[in-house]
């Protein structure tokens, strides 16, 4: 059993890591923001903080002494309206969670940062691995790609994973994502529908496949020091998976597009490859795409 401190703890992800390691036998400690405390079910403890509270930081890392870390609080919508504060989240927020853990008496045996494949920018050719170039093309992938660089100032002192999860969905992500967005619009049998770009691809991937990886990075000696792609290794195209929600739910969508929904220096285009990741951990097991989009249709809430 280990203590597990999870950051962001009441988003979508932390939800399903809080339950993972919580069924695992682990002591989980879920740290969320003041006004955030929902969706923890699970969590042995919850704290109150606010990561870019420096000395909060301090305090609730002195007070859990994880052996743990799962850093998955930011900012993670792309089109995030306040880039100031997407910035001061996800970059001075990671700088003091990892100061207050490289400062504790008691350093964690493994600390996962989540970043993102959209540092990697606009790639329209090609599967992208660990060693492929940086070059962001938002402010979200900006933060990401400094979170990282943040990571590296701490890679002597903490045992840092680093991960680089391409896009993944599941039952409860926010509508505000594309996928929970259109699959939201088919429940309540909405079938015009506002988009952005259609002629976009992504590498999909479940949410309880994406928690699953970070688990075993977590238990594994080989992890530290290392960056990892969690990805399916096939990009889907929108349209496709418009077409299953269409089968699964019996509808036909009428989409219209959007301007304001086109983000400008769209990525086209991102497929990775998930072979270092297995070559560490051993192979995914993978919940395939139709599987994920009918149970976040069957999903009440």
């Amino acid at each position: 059993m280990r203590r597990a401190l999870i950051t962001g703890a009441s988003g979508f992800t932390g939800h399903y890591m809080v339950k993972a390691l919580a069924a695992a036998g682990h002591e989980v400690h879920a740290l969320v923001q003041a006004a955030d405390g929902q969706g923890t079910n699970g969590a042995h403890f919850v704290h109150a903080c606010d990561l870019t509270d420096a000395d909060a930081c301090h305090r609730v890392v002195d007070s859990v002494r994880p052996e743990w870390v799962v850093h998955l609080a930011a900012v993670a919508f792309v089109a995030h309206s306040d880039p100031s504060e997407m910035y001061r989240t996800n970059i001075l927020g990671t700088r003091n969670l990892l100061a207050a853990l490289a400062a504790a008496s008691s350093r964690p045996e493994a600390v996962l940062v989540a970043s993102s494949a959209n540092i990697y920018g606009n790639r329209s050719e090609g599967i992208l691995d660990e060693t492929s170039p940086v070059q962001p093309a938002n402010d979200y992938g900006v933060s990401k790609a400094a979170v990282e660089m943040i990571c590296r100032i701490y890679a002597d002192t903490l045992p840092m994973i680093v991960t680089r999860p391409f896009n993944y969905t599941g039952a409860g992500q926010s509508p505000r994502f594309l996928v929970p967005k259109i699959i939201d619009h088919a429940r309540r049998g909405q079938w015009d529908i506002q988009l952005g770009n259609i002629a976009i691809a992504r590498d999909f991937s479940d949410v309880r496949t994406v928690v699953d990886a970070y688990c075993r990075l977590l238990q594994h000696p080989r992890a530290a020091g290392g960056t990892f792609q969690i990805c399916s290794g096939r990009a889907v195209a929108l349209e496709e998976i418009l077409a299953m929600i269409e089968t699964f739910a019996g509808g036909r969508f009428a989409v219209r597009i959007d301007p304001d929904l086109v983000r400008p220096n769209e990525v086209i285009s991102l497929c990775g490859t998930p072979a270092l990741l297995e070559s560490v951990i051993g192979p995914l097991t993978p919940v395939p795409l139709a599987d994920s989009l009918k149970w976040m249709l069957q999903h009440n809430g």
